[in-house]
């Protein structure tokens, strides 16, 4: 009998152990990444928005999706407080990254694919790509300067 017990066990902290979330270690976008930089180029002219200073966002990806916050900083607490946010799933093959964009607080966003070319440096994840809306006239350039949040 004990070693029915015993078996059964086992069995079960094996089967507990498999349904434990365990993030690919080899898969360097899992994480946390907090926007340093954003830089918008359409029809040749080029913005630069700094995210270090009266912006914050932050993008978290699992091995499946991206989700993406960001508001100002220093505004009042009432419901005239900017905010923006979104996600949805990914795929990556090597530095070709597309986020296919589910939800957003702009609808208009929703169901479209942005593909991107990314790039690591250390704990810097650059993200370069095309956003492009036709019913919108949104066609640009962007490239998007990330740190990982330890």
């Amino acid at each position: 009998m004990k070693s029915i017990v015993l078996t059964t066990t086992l069995v079960i902290a094996c089967l507990l152990s498999a349904c434990e979330y365990k993030p690919k270690p080899d898969n360097p976008i899992v994480g946390t990444w907090q926007l340093l930089s954003h830089t918008e180029t359409t029809k040749g002219v080029s913005t630069v928005t700094d995210y270090t200073k009266d912006l914050r966002m932050i993008k978290i990806i699992n091995e499946t999706h991206f989700a993406f916050l960001v508001h100002k900083l220093n505004t009042p607490k009432d419901s005239t407080n900017s905010f923006d946010g979104g996600g949805g799933t990914y795929t990556l093959d090597g530095h070709n990254y597309t986020e296919h964009l589910d939800y957003c607080i702009a609808k208009v966003w929703e169901g479209h694919k942005f593909d991107f070319k990314i790039h690591f440096r250390g704990d810097t994840l650059i993200q370069k790509g095309l956003e492009k809306l036709d019913k919108e006239n949104i066609n640009r350039i962007i490239i998007e300067k990330y740190v990982r949040v330890k």
